[in-house]
């Protein structure tokens, strides 16, 4: 899988609407959770692109600049194509999306609202609970922190 990083100003029409629509693929139908995926949040944050050797996106995430979702930088709407799991794209995104925020912000923490069967998928990342457990749309998260190491 390639993975590119756009600001959402550099996003094509077509490569949003392929982003939204696995978005809404998977959180929305898969998962059964009708929610308000366009948020406005989108226009402010940098948007990973993961294709296939087809150039389909296959996986995404956005990153949130510091100040918009929480105080710290933030990961949001980490989504993988139900095809791909189990292939290493979700690690491999994540990564990905790690190394942007160091190489964008410096060693910064990084706060992100995992789905809570995901919580040892983010541990993996040196992602760590924050002790905030919640129903988001019915379905339960957990807050997640990653503290640099300096």
């Amino acid at each position: 899988m390639n993975f590119e990083i756009k600001a959402f100003d550099s996003l094509s029409l077509h490569e949003f609407h392929d982003l939204v629509a696995l978005r809404i693929q998977v959180f929305v139908i898969e998962q059964n959770c009708p929610y308000q995926d366009l948020d406005g949040k989108d226009k402010k944050s940098f948007h990973f692109i993961g294709r296939d050797n087809d150039s389909v996106i296959k996986a995404t995430a956005r990153i949130l600049p510091a100040g918009i979702s929480y105080p710290e930088v933030a990961i949001g709407r980490v989504v993988i194509d139900p095809s791909e799991r189990g292939t290493g794209a979700g690690h491999d995104l994540m990564r990905s999306c790690m190394e942007f925020i160091e190489n964008q912000f410096g060693k910064v923490p990084v706060r992100l609202s995992a789905q809570s069967h995901l919580e040892k998928f983010y541990m993996h990342h040196q992602f760590v609970s924050a002790g905030k457990e919640y129903l988001e749309d019915g379905i339960p998260h957990v807050e997640m922190l990653y503290l640099p190491k300096n």
